[in-house]
């Protein structure tokens, strides 16, 4: 990884984010409920009924002035014990808006409704270590899109099933999964779609039957692509595709790197999880360069970062001096919220809509479109 903050993959900087006019920040900020409840707690302006957001304050894409930047009081909940894993120190924060990752903090605009949908996005949340957060990520992500008006697609690409079982669903009662999408001709992805409880949003299931396909493909023409050709008929219904990648570099990553427009890149602010990011970046360019000319690294997003530790505001710094504009503003702490879905089988913005978690994952979602507009 470079110091001078480039790169490693060659791949072109994701630029500077599309922000809202700050006039028509303050008139949201204005309306009570934007970010106050009844009993006076700071919630977001999106966690409850949109019906209250009258559609002439939904933020449109302009500039900023300099200077104006987004408010973090306005998103998370005023827990003192987690907010200290964000910002130890709250005030300078206020004062600076400054953001988790040390730079000015954005903001990022609430999205108006779409008048049409699709073709569809393809993003992939891809690290080959485990347990950084990437079906997390994938199910929150997705989540707070479709919460945004946004149609969603998410796909199980992992044959652990992870992030089927975080959405409710039992893989090994499925008959039919991504894997017989994948291998038998004439199947259709109507077949194998399940509709999930949360509105907007569509899953592609996955069960240990998908560690099949990794030996079966090997003999295949042009396997590398034959996600690509499975995704194909569904990209006029959806507006963005998420696919959880399993935690290794195989062919089954390799197809949904093939497949994608951009590439999530979890990273837990762990030393370990941040000497396999260079491996991975090397994996994107040479799919980049050998089979996907139009993949993108869209953004590096921090996970289960604790500002009260030396060791992950160290590495949240290296990252962003080797990433720079790579590195997602947005960071997703550590809270007992996540594994309570996963148990519940929904997306931290229903189970625990106003929590600091599922915040974080609607800004998540509001960066990623504005990142999008801004091309």
């Amino acid at each position: 990884m470079s110091a001078q903050g480039q790169s490693p993959t060659g791949l072109e900087a994701v630029g500077s984010v599309a922000v809202h006019t700050f006039a028509a920040h303050q008139s949201i900020q204005s309306t009570p409920t934007a970010h106050q409840s009844m009993d006076g707690h700071h919630v977001n302006a999106m966690a409850g009924d949109r019906g209250g957001v009258d559609p002439a304050r939904l933020a449109d894409y302009e500039d900023v002035p300099d200077g104006h930047f987004y408010d973090p009081d306005a998103e998370y909940e005023p827990d003192p014990e987690y907010a200290a894993t964000l910002a130890p120190d709250a005030a300078r924060q206020r004062r600076e808006r400054i953001g988790p990752t040390g730079r000015p903090l954005p903001y990022f605009p609430i999205p108006g409704p779409l008048t049409d949908h699709g073709p569809a996005k393809i993003i992939a949340m891809c690290n080959q270590k485990g347990g950084v957060g990437k079906t997390t990520s994938t199910i929150n992500l997705g989540a707070a899109l479709a919460e945004y008006g946004r149609r969603v697609l998410l796909v199980d690409f992992d044959p652990q099933g992870a992030l089927s079982v975080g959405l409710g669903v039992n893989p090994m009662e499925l008959d039919l999964t991504v894997y017989n999408l994948l291998m038998e001709r004439g199947m259709s992805a109507d077949e194998v779609l399940l509709k999930t409880a949360v509105p907007n949003m569509d899953l592609l299931p996955s069960n240990i039957d998908l560690s099949a396909a990794e030996v079966q493909l090997v003999s295949e023409v042009a396997r590398e692509s034959t996600l690509q050709r499975a995704l194909k008929p569904l990209l006029a219904d959806y507006d963005y595709i998420v696919i959880d990648c399993q935690p290794s570099l195989g062919l089954l990553t390799v197809n949904a790197l093939t497949a994608a427009h951009k590439v999530i890149v979890p990273l837990e602010c762990e030393f370990f999880a941040l000497r396999g990011v260079a491996l991975l970046t090397e994996t994107i360019e040479k799919v980049q360069e050998r089979l996907n000319p139009d993949l993108e690294l869209d953004g590096i997003l921090a996970t289960m970062y604790d500002s009260r530790t030396v060791h992950s505001r160290e590495v949240l710094a290296r990252v962003v001096e080797a990433f720079d504009d790579h590195v997602y503003h947005t960071v997703i702490g550590r809270t007992v919220r996540f594994p309570e879905t996963t148990v519940a089988g929904e997306p931290i913005t229903t189970y625990a809509s106003n929590s600091v978690g599922a915040a974080a994952y609607r800004q998540l979602a509001r960066e990623v479109l504005a990142r999008c507009h801004a091309e």
